[in-house]
C-alpha cells in the first residue's frame, strides 16, 4: 500500500546527553502535531541520520561544549549542527545544545565565573520582545537557569535574551535556528529527576540547595508549564 508525502509524519530527532533532561513540556505540542519522535542518546548512538530530520533539538547536559578531548561524541555534533546551519533546517539548542551551536557558528564558550542555577527572569532585546519569546518572558515571569558556561554571541546571529550573569541567553541564527540558553521545557515533575541527577553540582554550588530549588519550582513552574508549549507550538510554525 503506497503512502501519499502528507501520510508521512514529520520527523524530530532530540540529542539527549542524560536520561533525565528530555523534551519536558515540550513532548505535547509534537504528540499532538502528529510527529515521531526519536532520541539519539549522545555517546551511544549514531547522529548520521539526524541531518535531514524536519526538526533537530539539542539538549542540555552536565558537559562542556568543548569538553571533545573526554566526550570525542561533541565533534560529530558540532559537525552535525554546521550541517543544518549551513542549510538553514529547523534547528533548537537548549543548554548545552545551544552552547554547541555557538561554536559551530565559531563563536567562544567558556566559563562564566559563576554558576546560574535557578528560576529567574529574562530581560529581553527590542528583537527578542518581538519574537516568540516574548510568550516566555512577561512580567514577574521567570524561567530556569541551570549552567555554568556562557558564549560570545556569534557573528551574524541576533541576540534576543540576556540576564544579570549572562549577557547572551538566546540568540537566532537565520530563520530557522533558535539557541536557547536557559531551559524552557522543564516541568516541576520532570525536575524532581534533576534534583537527584545533579546532587553533587547542588551540594557544591554556593547559595543553591534542593529545597530552595523545589520552593522556587513550586512558584514558577505552572505557569511555565502552560507558556512553554505554547511558545514551542508557535516557534514550530513560524519555522516549518
Amino acid at each position: 500500500m503506497s503512502h501519499s508525502p502528507a501520510s508521512i509524519p514529520r520527523r524530530a530527532v532530540v540529542i539527549r546527553h542524560v536520561a533525565f533532561e528530555d523534551l519536558g513540556s515540550f513532548t505535547r505540542p509534537l504528540v499532538e502535531g502528529g510527529w515521531r519522535i526519536q532520541y539519539l542518546e549522545a555517546g551511544v548512538d549514531e547522529l548520521d541520520g539526524a541531518a535531514d530530520a524536519d526538526l533537530l533539538v539539542v539538549l542540555g547536559g552536565p558537559i562542556g561544549a568543548g569538553d571533545e578531548r573526554q566526550y570525542p561524541f561533541l565533534a560529530d555534533e558540532v559537525r552535525l549542527i554546521e550541517r543544518r546551519l549551513a542549510v538553514d533546517r529547523p534547528t533548537l539548542g537548549i543548554c548545552l545544545g545551544a552552547q554547541l551551536m555557538a561554536r559551530a557558528l565559531g563563536a567562544r564558550v567558556y566559563g562564566a565565573g559563576r554558576k546560574e542555577i535557578g528560576w529567574g527572569p529574562l530581560s529581553l532585546s527590542a528583537a527578542g520582545a518581538a519574537s516568540d519569546l516574548s510568550l516566555l518572558a512577561p512580567s514577574h515571569a521567570s524561567v530556569l537557569h541551570w549552567h555554568g558556561d556562557t558564549f560570545d554571541l556569534p557573528r551574524g546571529a541576533l541576540h534576543l535574551a540576556s540576564t544579570k550573569v549572562c549577557e547572551n541567553q538566546a540568540f537566532r541564527w537565520s530563520v530557522r535556528a533558535l539557541a536557547l540558553q536557559f531551559h524552557p521545557e522543564v516541568t516541576a515533575a520532570g525536575l524532581e529527576r534533576w534534583f537527584i541527577g545533579h546532587t553533587l553540582e547542588i551540594e557544591t554550588t554556593p547559595d543553591v540547595s534542593v529545597a530552595q530549588l523545589r520552593d522556587a519550582t513550586r512558584r514558577f513552574a505552572p505557569a511555565l508549564e502552560r507558556r512553554g508549549p505554547e511558545f514551542f507550538r508557535q516557534w514550530l510554525a513560524r519555522v516549518l
